[in-house]
């Protein structure tokens, strides 16, 4: 049935908290900052998670910068240009994980006590420059199932971390592309 009015139509929207409702929700725990009473997560798993991906990220910027240094041969050059943009990018997503922990009220882990065991990722040195770029695509691959398990988990309860985590995705596409395009590169 067709909405046949403007009255007809606003029945239809999802009702929308009243503005005295809203301004006094907003008064309760404030102390709780960004996380009000509408956060659906489990804020602990949530936590939990984004540390292992910030982990993951601490590996992946470590791993990237050794390949980036001992990056040799005729093709070497710009391979390790990549690897030093990888290492920033990576860098980046980890202070953005690093906020977003801070903002649910959680502490961020950067203790290298125990980081390998909290990333998702592996540190693989390799010994070619063939076999960096295959660890670091590896990796990269790791990296995105891993993202897209935490999108699907926190669907409908975090959008904020959820779009978050969707741009770093998207960001790890494009980093596995990369290598894909470099592996491919050096075998032809």
């Amino acid at each position: 049935m067709k909405p046949t009015s403007l009255k007809d139509v606003s029945r239809i929207r999802t009702p929308l908290t009243d503005i005295p409702t809203l301004r006094k929700r907003a008064r309760q725990h404030i102390e709780e900052g960004a996380v009000t009473s509408g956060y659906a997560a489990d804020r602990e798993t949530v936590i939990r998670m984004l540390n292992e991906a910030l982990a993951t990220e601490i590996v992946c910027v470590l791993r990237y910068k050794r390949h980036y240094f001992m990056a040799a041969g005729i093709h070497a050059a710009p391979v390790a240009t990549e690897f030093l943009e990888h290492a920033n990018e990576e860098m980046l997503h980890a202070d953005r994980l690093a906020g977003r922990i801070i903002q649910l009220g959680g502490e961020p882990n950067f203790s290298p006590d125990g980081l390998a065991a909290r990333s998702h990722a592996e540190y693989v040195e390799g010994g070619t420059l063939r076999e960096m770029i295959k660890e670091d695509l590896i990796a990269e691959r790791v990296a995105i199932e891993s993202y897209r398990e935490m999108v699907g988990y926190l669907a409908g309860q975090d959008p904020t971390t959820r779009r978050m985590l969707e741009e770093i995705l998207a960001s790890e596409e494009e980093h596995a592309e990369d290598l894909s395009s470099l592996l491919e590169g050096l075998t032809s």
